[in-house]
């Protein structure tokens, strides 16, 4: 398509997503990098006590699947590191991802517990602007400069390795918005969302909630490992 190589066009829409873009504040990060260290994009999702999965029914072809993890936790963790509520025509992206604009490859980015429900790895869009930042290269290098500088954190995965280490080389792609975080530039983005009491009660909450599941032997299929190895990599203390 013609806007994508044309520099004015991507300056316009980085313009438009810096005036819009919701993050979440670096306090928040810190005190709780990862919310649902139990689960990833395409995870079998069970009940409240992980006993009983989930399944779809289709009922023309009386075919049952079982039902996976599409998006939700990870957007609940964010909005609520924010200390809002989900809203009509906003969604929560993901900014570190495998870069395919053909959608033919799976993205193993958030498919690992590490990365998936992690909040310095989410902003919020008005759903008209999610087109960007899951196809254009030129906005997806911008908002993973600016998650960098905001929360000194680049993604791990393999996957992305390449992206990650011209991120932290300190290269800064053209047209970058000038109200972001930068070398030499310590702002929060227009619409860093405080570290308020709401949002710390949260946190409180959630590491409560994990506490205990990790400590009920009676939650049959939770992932209890793979949760703790995923707290142990994010060094969360609960």
């Amino acid at each position: 398509m013609a806007w994508k190589n044309s520099n004015s066009r991507c300056r316009r829409s980085s313009n438009l997503i810096a005036r819009t873009a919701r993050w979440v504040h670096p306090d928040t990060f810190r005190a709780l990098p990862v919310w649902y260290p139990e689960t990833a994009r395409g995870q079998p999702i069970y009940d409240a006590n992980w006993g009983s999965l989930y399944r779809n029914r289709n009922r023309s072809a009386t075919k049952v699947t079982e039902k996976s993890e599409p998006n939700i936790k990870a957007g609940k963790a964010f909005v609520a590191g924010l200390g809002t509520r989900k809203a009509p025509n906003w969604t929560v992206c993901h900014i570190w991802g495998v870069d395919d604009p053909k959608f033919q490859r799976s993205n193993g980015v958030v498919r690992d517990p590490k990365v998936y429900s992690c909040i310095g790895n989410m902003v919020w869009l008005p759903t008209p602007l999610k087109g960007f930042t899951d196809a254009v290269p030129e906005v997806k290098r911008m908002l993973r400069t600016c998650a960098f500088y905001l929360y000194d954190w680049a993604c791990e995965h393999p996957d992305v390795q390449e992206q990650a280490k011209e991120v932290r080389s300190g290269v800064v792609p053209e047209g970058y918005p000038t109200v972001w975080p930068a070398p030499g530039r310590r702002v929060l983005p227009p619409g860093t969302a405080p570290f308020s009491p709401r949002v710390a009660q949260a946190i409180a909450t959630r590491k409560e909630q994990l506490r205990r599941m990790l400590n009920d032997r009676t939650l049959t299929n939770f992932p209890r490992k793979e949760a703790k190895d995923v707290l142990k990599f994010w060094k969360i203390q609960l």
